[in-house]
């Protein structure tokens, strides 16, 4: 049995993927997906850029999800996901300059222009919890 690398990788991804579109978070899976939302998006929206590493399932994921539950969101939820779909990533990272390109991480956005990021090293050493009332923090100062 042969399955070539393309597939696998998608299917070992999918439930990546789900764990933040199961919580309503929209995918941009193209360049022209990020091009027609982001900087379209009135109001605040929330960006994450989703990757395969344990930070991301051990704290960005559910680091989301648990601020998510917050009573004030962002109006709009993106996620694009680094080294499966790249060059939408690569497009929703010209929007988050000048921090460099990092996996996972997190921007928050309001009309169209960046307000907080969270990046990878500030992921990696903290918890879901940590991330969670970090982007709350943000939530309450720009989601209002």
């Amino acid at each position: 049995m042969s399955m070539s690398f393309d597939q696998y990788m998608r299917d070992m991804v999918q439930p990546m993927r789900d764990e933040l579109t199961s919580i309503g978070i929209r995918e941009l899976r193209t360049p022209e997906e990020v091009e027609a939302n982001l900087p379209e998006a009135k109001g605040t929206a929330l960006v994450v850029i989703n990757s395969v590493c344990g930070c991301a399932a051990g704290q960005a994921r559910p680091g989301v999800a648990k601020s998510l539950q917050h009573d004030i969101t962002p109006d709009h939820l993106f996620t694009v996901f680094a080294g499966q779909d790249k060059e939408a990533t690569a497009k929703a990272r010209e929007y988050f300059a000048p921090y460099p390109p990092s996996s996972p991480s997190i921007a928050l956005m309001k009309d169209g222009e960046l307000v907080h990021f969270i990046e990878r090293h500030q992921v990696e050493n903290r918890s879901a919890e940590e991330i969670a009332e970090d982007l709350i923090s943000a939530f309450d100062r720009f989601c209002r």
